[in-house]
């Protein structure tokens, strides 16, 4: 969490900074692609500060009303950054770019938008590299940074490279529609490009829309780790069979796993008791991120038939 912070803070500096930049730019120079980027930094500004509110959240210390704690604000919080991607920025971009195109007016002074322009995109490029190294710090052994990015955890660091990978493309997009609108003699040209920049924030929304909505209903370990940590619970010379387990994330960190084991018969309380603590030891040596572990005793026909029940239910409240 420790270096998504860091990189939520970056993102927030330099977005802020951006902002301010970018509307001036358009003021000076009546750019309505500069505007909707000055839109898109201004709500990037506004996410991070709502990030870095629902990181602050998610770190509360559990209690009775909210036993294994409030890791998942931080998904609530990332969702709600999705809406305000998708409300606040690509539809202001698709107004705005539509508008000009029904009534162009012709750029004033292009060099200091273009000037503008290549800055942002450096800062903005920065503030990614920043994320990106988070993200890989991140990564398990094989993984790639863009499976890391597509079932991560930790939204906050996600958010954040979906929000700067965009922005960046959008700034080539304003770039490009400046330069033909200039070029062309063309002033629509500049609104296309800030549809063009609508349409590219609301597919950013959609991807941290959906990854927030996964997370909120309840999302399973990574099927390779689930492998490795069973492989260890069967490891146990009191385990004669591993079941099968139920997991989902409460936070970027926090992993809750219920596992189904059949032990060796004439078993005590006791030595089952010493088995336990056993497999909870190894199994968060292996992974630190386990928070809460439930071991149930079982069958493997028990276990199936939990399971058959389980489903049958939730269909029949359907």
């Amino acid at each position: 969490m420790a270096d998504s912070t860091k990189a939520i803070l970056a993102a927030l500096a330099g977005n802020a900074a951006i902002a301010v930049t970018k509307f001036v730019a358009a003021a000076l120079t009546g750019s309505v692609s500069m505007a909707s980027e000055g839109v898109h930094s201004l709500v990037d500004t506004v996410n991070e500060l709502l990030l870095l509110y629902g990181s602050r959240r998610a770190a509360r210390r559990p209690d009775t009303l909210h036993p294994y704690g409030y890791g998942r604000e931080l998904y609530f919080w990332a969702f709600v950054v999705s809406i305000m991607v998708f409300a606040l920025g690509a539809l202001v971009s698709l107004y705005q770019g539509f508008s000009h195109v029904l009534h162009p007016e012709a750029v004033r002074r292009p060099l200091v938008n273009y000037v503008v322009l290549a800055f942002s995109l450096l800062f903005e490029g920065l503030s990614w590299r920043v994320g990106y190294r988070a993200l890989h710090a991140s990564l398990r052994p094989g993984q790639s940074a863009w499976e890391a990015l597509k079932t991560g955890k930790d939204l906050g660091l996600i958010a954040v490279l979906i929000e700067d990978s965009a922005a960046m493309i959008g700034l080539a997009i304003a770039a490009l529609g400046l330069a033909l609108s200039q070029f062309l003699s063309m002033p629509q040209m500049d609104g296309v490009a800030s549809m063009l920049i609508g349409v590219l924030l609301a597919f950013a929304a959609f991807a941290l829309g959906r990854r927030s909505r996964d997370l909120l209903v309840g999302e399973a370990a990574d099927p390779a780790l689930l492998k490795d940590m069973l492989a260890i619970a069967a490891a146990d010379p009191a385990v004669v069979h591993v079941n099968g387990a139920l997991t989902t994330y409460l936070s970027p960190g926090q992993l809750s796993m219920a596992l189904s084991l059949e032990f060796r018969d004439g078993l005590t309380t006791s030595e089952i008791e010493r088995a336990v603590d056993r497999i909870e030891n190894a199994l968060r040596k292996c992974n630190p991120e386990l928070f809460v572990l439930f071991v149930k005793p079982q069958t493997p026909d028990s276990w199936k038939r939990r399971i058959r029940d389980r489903m049958a239910r939730a269909d029949a409240q359907q």
